[in-house]
């Protein structure tokens, strides 16, 4: 259980550090009226008569946010001697550790036992204690 959850969050640590995103504000004046992450943020409506008369208080801010590009990728032949060791041996005894075990013979699975006539410890009177 322990080994999934590790597993889980590297898994999503390598996501969210290769992620890039924008986020993008639309400012009225001073007053912030929208911030959008996947869209485009909605404009007020001071904004088509802006285009008119060639004033402009609204200004948009777009802010983006790069995640990495590349991995590193390592190959086998750009570890040293000891490391290559380490991962041949860990790697050859992991293999084998699944092995199956010889089918084992049980020769008493078709053996019946007999029918109890009486019970013997009432009979003589024997009991543990």
């Amino acid at each position: 259980m322990l080994n999934k959850g590790f597993s889980a969050v590297m898994a999503l640590l390598v996501l969210f550090s290769t992620v890039s995103f924008t986020i993008e504000k639309h400012f009225c004046g001073d007053v912030l009226v929208d911030v959008s992450m996947f869209v485009e943020a909605e404009k007020c409506a001071m904004e088509p008569l802006e285009i008119l008369k060639k004033k402009t208080c609204c200004k948009d801010e777009i802010a983006i946010v790069e995640g990495q590009d590349e991995l590193k990728v390592s190959a086998f032949e750009d570890l040293d001697f000891e490391q290559q060791q380490v991962i041949t041996v860990f790697t050859y005894s992991y293999v084998h550790l699944f092995e199956s075990s010889p089918k084992q013979t049980i020769l008493h699975k078709d053996y019946s036992p007999p029918n109890l006539v009486s019970d013997i410890q009432v009979l003589d009177q024997v009991f543990i204690i």
